[in-house]
């Protein structure tokens, strides 16, 4: 049976009630999301909460926390009631959409999702699994759309993709008059091509975008300084 928590330096992820359970792509976001001068912070599709934790270690922001799944939202809410971050972070039960909705006034600094990201591809028995992880139940286009609509004007979007998403994000932030201003090509293994990319959207053009790579592993479980630089403030062995 699986370990139904994963221990990290300043607070604890239990993901037993959790359709999807802790993984690199979070831990990726969460690690590389630009939290500098952010004072409200939105993550959509939370799941265990691990990235909203994440920010909050790294910020002062306040954190508003969505997921579609009530069972997940329960787990988060646990997971945030044993951290020292409880009193930032609120676990909202809600999809993307309706939020947007009802969300008219509030407008957040940075805006993070983690988002399902399997496209026609063969569904699993799963439901609650399912639906977590196949772009049905979010597809990037309304994501980013809803997004959009609760970002401040200096705000920013973080998202982590498939690499073979970025040519729909470039289309998906064109058409919501957004810009790609860092992107990181995330490749697993030395010598491997890159297989997730972390990409940030924001309504203000730049000249230069800030683009670079990060490789995981050297080898087998022998991490890059670079991966190590990045996660070691969460990592218990890092």
């Amino acid at each position: 049976m699986a370990n139904p928590y994963f221990q990290f330096k300043k607070f604890t992820i239990r993901h037993d009630k959790c359709a999807m359970k802790v993984g690199t792509d979070a831990v990726l976001l969460g690690a590389w999301a630009d939290t500098a001068s952010c004072k409200n912070i939105l993550d959509i599709g939370t799941g265990t909460g691990i990235i909203a934790l994440m920010l909050a270690q790294r910020s002062c922001a306040d954190i508003d926390a969505i997921d579609i799944d009530k069972d997940a939202c329960i787990q988060a809410e646990e997971n945030v009631a044993a951290s020292p971050f409880a009193g930032r972070i609120k676990v909202i039960p809600a999809s993307c959409a309706d939020f947007a909705r009802s969300t008219t006034l509030k407008k957040y600094d940075l805006i993070v999702s983690n988002p399902p990201y399997f496209i026609n591809s063969l569904k699993c028995p799963d439901n609650k699994r399912s639906v977590a992880r196949h772009t049905d139940s979010l597809p990037l286009s309304e994501l980013v759309e809803n997004a959009r609509a609760l970002l401040s004007s200096a705000g920013r979007i973080a998202l982590v993709l498939p690499y073979e998403q970025l040519e729909e994000v470039k289309e998906t932030a064109q058409k919501n008059f957004l810009h790609i201003c860092r992107q990181t090509d995330v490749i697993p293994v030395s010598g491997a091509h890159p297989k997730r990319l972390l990409v940030e959207l924001s309504p203000a053009s730049t000249d230069t975008k800030n683009r670079n790579t990060l490789t995981i592993e050297e080898a087998r479980h022998q991490y890059t300084p670079e991966y190590i630089a990045l996660t070691k403030d969460f990592y218990l062995k890092m």
